[in-house]
């Protein structure tokens, strides 16, 4: 026969790859050269062509091909494309559309798909397989996805090895920061010496000097303190400022005496004044057990004659009452795995899982639950009740507290800080914000360099302390937020800023290792330093390193009133007040013992998980009105019984129900999780109109009666609005088509997920609330 029944076997052997349809043609040489925009001192380190940036996480139609480049300060990639609806997105001074600070990178993970082989790089490590793909977790709950299919293998493995390394740094002065001041502040012939001002013509004291301590003492009227100057050079504490505040009682030669008992030689701080008389005090624990009953009270005997009514002093010790530096981190890692990624599998290295992984395929109670677990929400809510408990021992009680930490380096600085915020109005305006954090967290000796483990050395030290902190002042100024001068975005951005390693606000332990390392690099670099003892980093405050005039006034808050903020009624002058909403978030919830009630619960309470609420509630029901409220309780309901005084006293409301998810900043990269033209922006918009508007016209009516009434030439001063008001009358402005409830961020080309559309996370996105347990429906998370 001439045909067989039987198959023949195919014999062409095919060498090539196989066609991968879904990607585009394969890039054509630009004519034009790609070439990264590099800042003083940055150089280039290794590169990579035809790379291309994952950006749709289903399709390849939208990714961009270009060039991965890697400098000694940021992974680079660099592309004549540009990402769709980009042109909202503000445009950062120090870092392009597509760049990463080094910092900022997590975890840098290689990928050989064609093998089945994954690994994660550290510093001088080897990488024994070409990888066809490079994944970066990044700390702002970013990943960043490249492809090398069409680039070189060689240059592949070199870039991303090179991430690797200098994304972990051996030494301090191997952080970027440390290049950019001395290549752009200092001269090699000296010639521009220091050229960063010291306040940077800003308004915001760094509490560097005597002379803006005294200032602060002036301005809450803490006339039996002074600023003590024994730590001149630090010759007694190396991680306290060399200026700070003490009582008027205490003499200098006491000090230096007491400062061997206490830890690290911190001697007790002073933070600030209530208007009664009563001092908040922070103080690390003293390591002599034979000398401390002596000298506590020799301290408390300070403090107390400070005050008018020489009142006793209340110990508030922290240690006890609140969750440690690892429970903090755990919280953080749990709060990034149900937001970014399922890390269930593996959570020693909890990045490590393959994009395919859905993180929220199951139940809707398995999500919410795990964000219940995470215990995030719980700390927060946890610091917020504490800094109310002293607040009430300062405003009611009328007695000084001291915030007692072992190091006094960390949840002191949180509290501390709330409390002022709770109380003073100045700190919640913007120059009084960055001066109680310059205050309480760089000059008090926080430890960002390593909390933000930026030698990524010790894993142990890492913890988003200060990130707590910002939560936590979110939270207040999303229940109050006419209170706050500045926005949410501001928040979001001063939270970003801890990963650009430039400023010398998030990059030291302690001023004197600024002080030490400068000097070192100085003298390495021969940088010529004239009468300042060392490098003058630029701090954080000075947003035009980072932001046009333009981008910063999305900082400024349509709603603030502040102080002179007042309006006139039937021709008499009010100021504005804020009173409480009377809405009930839960009808289940009525009826709760006051305790839980104020956002606590007694420690012999207990909540069985489920199914039990309701009979708990109707059986306790006769009991709920015999007991007796507390003191501090009996302060809570009394301050909510009162129209709030924005320019007063604010306290959070504590339950649940009433504390959020920061979703600006802990959702802003989940393309799922935007609102096109909604959210909270829409608002933001319009009120931003409005007050240009009226301060158009202002400038205009004081103008025209200062010209005699000639509105002429009238000259214009600049919106403090990022959105401005319509020139034609009647016709206000419509919101810009590129807003979303992301803005001013932009979740494209972040990809941690393949796609949540019907998962549970969409379903609670779109507005969906289930109640788990009774466990969660006391708690509400959200």
């Amino acid at each position: 026969m001439m045909f067989s029944g039987k198959q023949s076997k195919p014999t062409f052997k095919s060498y090539l790859p196989p066609l991968q349809t879904d990607l585009k043609k394969s890039p054509q040489l630009p004519i034009k050269k790609l070439e990264a925009k590099l800042l003083p001192g940055e150089i280039v380190v290794n590169e990579a062509n035809f790379v291309r940036k994952c950006i749709g996480a289903e399709s390849c139609q939208d990714d961009l091909w270009g060039k991965l480049v890697c400098t000694n300060f940021k992974v680079s990639f660099i592309s004549h494309n540009s990402l769709p609806r980009q042109r909202f997105q503000c445009t950062h001074r120090l870092l392009g559309e597509h760049d990463i600070p080094l910092a900022c990178v997590e975890q840098v993970v290689t990928v050989n798909d064609v093998k089945g082989k994954q690994k994660i790089l550290g510093s001088n490590q080897k990488l024994k397989f070409n990888p066809t793909e490079l994944i970066l977790y990044c700390k702002d709950f970013r990943i960043i996805r490249f492809r090398f299919d069409e680039a070189g293998p060689e240059s592949a493995k070199k870039v991303c090895l090179a991430i690797a390394h200098y994304s972990h740094p051996a030494d301090p002065q191997l952080l970027f920061g440390f290049e950019y001041v001395g290549k752009r502040y200092h001269g090699s012939a000296g010639e521009q010496v220091n050229g960063v001002d010291p306040g940077g013509g800003m308004q915001t004291p760094l509490f560097d000097c005597s002379s803006d301590w005294d200032r602060e003492i002036k301005r809450t009227g803490a006339s039996e303190w002074r600023v003590c100057t024994i730590n001149q050079g630090y010759f007694i504490s190396p991680s306290l400022p060399e200026f700070f505040v003490v009582p008027v009682s205490l003499a200098d030669q006491d000090l230096k005496q007491y400062a061997c008992f206490f830890y690290s030689q911190r001697i007790p701080l002073w933070c600030w004044n209530h208007s009664s008389g009563s001092a908040l005090v922070r103080m690390s624990n003293i390591s002599d057990p034979q000398q401390q009953r002596k000298v506590e009270q020799r301290i408390s005997s300070a403090i107390t004659k400070s005050h008018p009514l020489r009142s006793d002093v209340f110990k508030s010790d922290l240690d006890k009452t609140l969750p440690n530096i690892q429970d903090i981190q755990a919280a953080l890692l749990k709060l990034r795995q149900i937001c970014v990624i399922d890390c269930s599998k593996n959570p020693t290295q909890c990045f490590l899982v393959p994009l395919k992984t859905y993180p929220f395929e199951e139940s809707e109670e398995k999500w919410l639950s795990s964000l219940e677990s995470s215990r995030w929400m719980e700390y927060v809510r946890t610091f917020l009740r504490h800094a109310v408990e002293v607040v009430y021992m300062l405003e009611r009680r009328n007695v000084p507290v001291i915030l007692l930490e072992n190091e006094d380096r960390d949840l002191s600085c949180v509290i501390s800080c709330l409390v002022q915020l709770m109380c003073d109005p100045h700190c919640r305006s913007l120059h009084g914000f960055q001066g109680l954090i310059q205050k309480e967290w760089v000059m008090a000796g926080h430890r960002f360099l390593d909390r933000c483990n930026h030698l990524k050395k010790n894993d142990k030290e890492e913890s988003p302390v200060f990130l707590l902190f910002l939560d936590c002042a979110w939270q207040l100024w999303n229940q109050y937020p006419a209170a706050f001068e500045f926005t949410d975005v501001y928040l979001t951005v001063l939270g970003d800023s801890m990963w650009v390693p430039i400023f010398s606000t998030f990059l030291f332990n302690c001023p004197r290792q600024r002080a030490e390392n400068s000097r070192d690099f100085a003298s390495s670099k021969s940088i010529h330093l004239g009468q300042d003892q060392a490098l003058r980093f630029p701090p954080v405050w000075d947003w035009s390193q980072q932001f046009s005039l333009k981008d910063q006034t999305l900082f400024n808050n349509p709603l603030y009133v502040g102080k002179i903020a007042t309006c006139v009624q039937n021709g008499t002058v009010k100021t504005f007040t804020h009173r409480r909403s009377k809405k009930n978030y839960s009808s289940t919830l009525r009826g709760l013992p006051s305790a839980f009630r104020n956002g606590s619960i007694g420690p012999n309470d207990t909540l069985a998980r489920r199914n039990s609420l309701v009979l708990r509630l109707r059986s306790d029901l006769s009991q709920v009105r015999e007991q007796q409220e507390t003191p501090s309780e009996r302060f809570i309901r009394d301050f909510f019984s009162r129209p709030v005084d924005l320019q007063g006293l604010l306290l959070p409301q504590l339950l649940p129900s009433h504390l959020s998810v920061w979703k600006l900043y802990f959702l802003r990269w989940v393309p799922e999780a935007q609102i096109p033209q909604g959210g909270p922006i829409t608002t933001f918009h319009k009120l931003s109109v409005l007050t240009d508007e009226i301060e158009m016209l202002q400038n205009q009516l004081k103008q025209y009666k200062g010209a005699g009434g000639t509105p002429n030439n009238l000259h214009v001063e600049p919106s403090k609005m990022y959105f401005k008001s319509s020139s034609t009358p009647h016709q206000p402005p419509a919101p810009p088509e590129y807003l979303s409830s992301s803005f001013p961020f932009s979740p494209v080309g972040n990809l941690c997920r393949p796609g949540i559309l019907g998962t549970p996370l969409s379903k609670f996105l779109n507005g969906a609330k289930i109640w788990l347990s009774t466990e969660t429906l006391a708690n509400e998370t959200f």
